[in-house]
């Protein structure tokens, strides 16, 4: 996997299920975590290869890591240095037209999210992972412009889920 491996102990990561697919596209969880689609993991990386087309990308790898809100709040605080819960961190390795990326969802995050914003988890689950996604692809989210592009940039595809 890239240069976070390097960097992060390896061994607080029990690997319950692994998931290797063509095109270079990959999806882990971390100790306890269920995996969020094991029956649609063809179907999420059509997706996401539909999501790079459109925006003429390519990638070199592409993984996915679901996790527990504690493992990720342990990685913002170690390698970002930030204290607060977050959804998605990315850790790219290239981005722009060739991407190459870990990113680490919180299954927890999601969930809450999916709550709070009254959608089902599997959407907001998308709208997290094409998210990060997005901000490799070099979409910003700190302007209410960028923000603004980038919701409509996730809801677009989000709606390409079912035209797949």
């Amino acid at each position: 996997m890239g240069e976070l491996w390097r960097c992060t102990s390896i061994s607080k990561i029990k690997w319950l299920d692994f998931f290797l697919m063509s095109e270079n596209i990959q999806f882990y969880t971390e100790g306890e975590i269920i995996h969020p689609f094991p029956q649609l993991i063809k179907n999420y990386i059509q997706w996401l290869l539909l999501v790079l087309n459109k925006e003429n990308k390519s990638i070199i790898n592409l993984t996915y890591i679901f996790c527990s809100d504690e493992y990720l709040i342990d990685l913002n605080q170690k390698h970002l240095g930030h204290d607060y819960y977050t959804d998605i961190i990315t850790f790219p390795y290239q981005q722009g037209d060739l991407i190459e990326s870990d990113m680490f969802i919180s299954v927890d995050r999601v969930k809450e999210n999916a709550i709070e914003f009254c959608v089902p988890y599997e959407t907001e689950l998308r709208r997290v992972m094409v998210h990060g996604l997005l901000h490799l692809m070099g979409y910003g989210d700190k302007t209410e412009e960028e923000i603004l592009i980038m919701r409509r940039k996730e809801d677009a595809y989000i709606d390409l889920w079912s035209e797949k």
